[in-house]
């Protein structure tokens, strides 16, 4: 049997710490343009009880999101030992195109995969790049159409990217500004005899709520009082945000282990976006009440929110590279251990997919 399986993966943490102390001067204002009524201080410290967030990392003024993207991509592609120019798809989820530091300009011609392909050299014409929008849940998203390309017979190996630079599409009136960040993933996905574990992606599930829940993440005009209303930074409707994300992710995580026969109890680790501590913690205590259980096992959700914030498509990737590669502590993967990646964002999209490692 063959199954699409992740050979490599690299990621970039961008440098710049950014603590939640930096913002304990700044005055936010409300949707209706008035100051919070509680001090900058108050607001800081309430963010982070609700989102885990201590501290986020922005890139260098210098680098755009396909930049960053390309150090993941290769880091990726040297952990994996593939030849560059033997990629059949190269999909770059994200968001904002790239956005340079200083201007308010989304540039997103040609694509970042396009980009990210000039990049890395490949001249192999056969390597098609593109572009996915789907929201925070993109690079699951690229995951899932890798996968299917795999199966039609269209391609063998693809290179799936999540980077984004979200630092510079926020509102630093608003609180919500907080929690985002910079940083980008990546994964060599190759379409291969599984092992004898049966190794690869196993399954998947994905949905999309676009009539109410359209314009729970969208673009909006600053909360500061006379600001340009014509230049558009990141919003969202934080607790709509929440209520569709915990009535909905773990259903779409319990349909994507159904629909393949595995048993809630061989999940040894659960990636979630990381978009709010929580949150997440929410979504899999409901999993796990889904199948009638109380308490979830220790250890099974890896998190990286922390210290590295919320940056999109890239939380995923970002945290798997960590933790198959040791770096975070009390979490390691063994050969055999079935794994579920699961994200929800603008859209409002959802994915999951179910993964042997």
């Amino acid at each position: 049997m063959k199954r699409s399986v992740i050979t490599g993966t690299g990621a970039y943490i961008p440098p710049v710490v950014q603590h939640n102390t930096d913002f304990a001067k700044q005055v936010f204002y409300a949707e209706n343009n008035e100051p919070l009524p509680v001090s900058p201080q108050v607001v800081v410290e309430k963010f982070k009880q609700i989102t885990g967030i201590e501290e986020r990392r922005y890139t260098t003024d210098d680098l755009n999101t396909s930049d960053i993207g390309a150090i993941a991509a290769r880091a990726a592609l040297e952990d994996s030992g593939v030849d560059p120019e033997s990629i059949d798809q190269l999909i770059v989820a994200h968001n904002f195109g790239n956005v340079y530091k200083h201007t308010i300009q989304s540039d997103a011609v040609p694509s970042l995969a396009g980009l990210i392909k000039h990049q890395l050299g490949i001249r192999n014409p056969q390597c098609v790049a593109y572009d996915i929008l789907f929201g925070c849940p993109g690079w699951v998203q690229g995951m899932i159409h890798a996968d299917a390309f795999f199966k039609a017979g269209i391609a063998s190996k693809a290179l799936v990217i999540g980077a984004e630079t979200l630092s510079r599409v926020i509102d630093m009136y608003d609180r919500d500004s907080m929690i985002f960040s910079d940083g980008a993933g990546a994964a060599v996905l190759e379409y291969k005899d599984s092992s004898e574990q049966g190794s690869g992606i196993l399954g998947m599930a994905a949905q999309s709520h676009a009539v109410d829940e359209v314009n729970y993440i969208h673009m909006g005009h600053s909360y500061f009082p006379g600001s340009d209303p014509h230049v558009r930074f990141i919003k969202m409707k934080g607790r709509k945000v929440y209520e569709y994300a915990m009535k909905y992710v773990p259903l779409a995580m319990k349909e994507c282990l159904d629909k393949n026969n595995i048993p809630i109890e061989a999940v040894k680790k659960v990636f979630i976006h990381q978009a709010n501590e929580k949150m997440d913690e929410g979504i899999i205590r409901r999993l796990y009440q889904l199948y009638g259980i109380a308490e979830h096992p220790p250890h099974i959700m890896p998190m990286s929110i922390h210290w590295l914030g919320n940056s999109s498509v890239a939380t995923i990737p970002t945290l798997y590279d960590l933790v198959r590669k040791g770096q975070v502590p009390h979490h390691q993967l063994n050969t055999g251990d079935v794994i579920l990646f699961a994200s929800v964002g603008a859209g409002m999209n959802i994915n999951a997919v179910c993964y042997r490692y």
